[in-house]
């Protein structure tokens, strides 16, 4: 049996956009982002990585 939620609700966690316009830029700040690689030649420093593939 699935649970209906209320049209006005918000989940408690955080969430990255709370409206379609919001989505859309973030999407567009989302196209700009330089690579790892543009933010070294600025020398600059890359985001860590996050998770290593194992051998």
């Amino acid at each position: 049996m699935k649970k209906e939620l209320d049209k006005d609700y918000t989940p408690k966690n955080s969430s990255m956009a709370n409206t379609v316009e919001e989505m859309k830029n973030l999407g567009k700040q989302m196209e700009n982002l330089r690579t790892n690689k543009e933010l070294k030649e600025d020398n600059k420093i890359p985001d860590p990585v996050q998770r290593k593939t194992r051998d």
